[in-house]
């Protein structure tokens, strides 16, 4: 049987979210993330992430400086008991350097991690805190989380549901899985 994986927005949903992070020192993780992801990498998830990186385009993060990033992220989630599986990300914006398939809610990267890891997207969850990162669930018959602390915004619709943060989000997955 094909794995189920877990999609992960990073900035705002994992760690904080300065504004265009290039500086591993800058990378702090949110509160409860490492304990809420070891559950799911204890319950037999993958953990995919999958951001947009457009500051790479605006010439605000160099492509070395988004490795760093990344890799600081990583090293914090698995001292936390949280090891990644894989990191992918779009360094795009349409306005610069024009249209492109891996910039959320496109679906490159997602098939290329489904195709990579061998994942079942049925059985997969997408977690973030924006509506583009878990609206490709509906298109791959998986299921989404919007993360958001106003819970008054009510739930996004065809088929995605919300949570105060991704504490809640997890007990939502492991409560159905």
């Amino acid at each position: 049987m094909k794995a189920a994986a877990v999609f992960l927005d990073r900035d705002g949903t994992l760690i904080e979210d300065p504004g265009y992070l290039n500086d591993p020192a800058r990378v702090h993780v949110l509160p409860g993330v490492g304990a809420a992801l070891a559950r799911l990498r204890s319950a037999g998830f993958r953990l995919i992430v999958v951001t947009n990186q457009s500051g790479i385009a605006r010439g605000l993060i160099r492509p070395e400086q988004y490795e760093a990033v990344a890799a600081r992220t990583a090293e914090l989630l698995a001292q936390a008991g949280a090891p990644l599986d894989a990191q992918y990300h779009c360094p795009h914006l349409p306005e610069i350097s024009g249209p492109c398939e891996c910039r959320k809610p496109g679906l490159l990267l997602f098939r290329q991690a489904i195709q990579e890891w061998d994942l079942d997207p049925a059985r997969s969850w997408w977690i973030g805190d924006n509506l583009r990162d878990v609206s490709p669930a509906v298109q791959f018959g998986g299921r989404g989380i919007l993360v958001s602390p106003d819970q008054s915004a009510g739930e996004p619709g065809g088929g995605l549901s919300t949570a105060p943060n991704l504490e809640a989000a997890v007990r939502q997955i492991l409560g159905k899985e």
